[in-house]
């Protein structure tokens, strides 16, 4: 079950959380037993934070490291929805897009699978939100361990991570 957290009490310590505390965004920070078996992150928060928090799938967001050109990038995308390798090289201005092998993810990331966050990645690379953002009052994403997720809003992520934003889905949200 999700606990919340509000930023007073500065609990994570992260460097999601301490990236956000430095530059003064409002967020909020939410816990859910990571299941160790489990391998499908993104799902497994999805149906925790709706349970617990009532808030839409549609609102929570993946962040993915791709190659694009051979070129590393994280892409932040609805947890539901799959990223479309064309758009997602015609953002970037390239030809093909392919998605990072685990080591070269977490090398980027600075976290394991499933705690990829934008906030505080060990490599500088370009990031990319999907335009679906735009959708929510209140966005939820990784704080950069399993478990454990932010919350906040949709323009103090992309402010926070100077992510350009671009249709990155193909299809529909699931």
């Amino acid at each position: 079950m999700a606990r919340r957290n509000t930023r007073s009490q500065r609990t994570g310590g992260s460097p999601a959380v301490v990236a956000l505390h430095n530059l003064g965004i409002a967020f909020e920070l939410h816990r859910f037993e990571h299941d160790s078996r489990s391998t499908d992150y993104g799902h497994e928060a999805a149906r925790e934070l709706t349970k617990a928090l009532g808030c839409a799938p549609s609102s929570i967001f993946k962040s993915l490291v791709w190659s694009v050109d051979g070129s590393a990038c994280v892409v932040v995308v609805p947890v539901l929805a799959k990223v479309s390798a064309k758009r997602l090289a015609a953002a970037m201005g390239g030809r093909k897009a392919v998605i990072a092998d685990a080591d070269l993810a977490e090398r980027i990331g600075g976290s394991v699978l499933g705690a990829i966050t934008p906030l505080a990645l060990r490599r500088d690379v370009p990031i990319l939100v999907d335009s679906t953002i735009h959708g929510n009052d209140r966005v939820f994403l990784s704080a950069g361990r399993r478990g454990m997720e932010v919350s906040l809003k949709p323009e103090d992520l992309i402010r926070a991570t100077s992510a350009e934003i671009a249709p990155l889905i193909s299809g529909e949200i699931e």
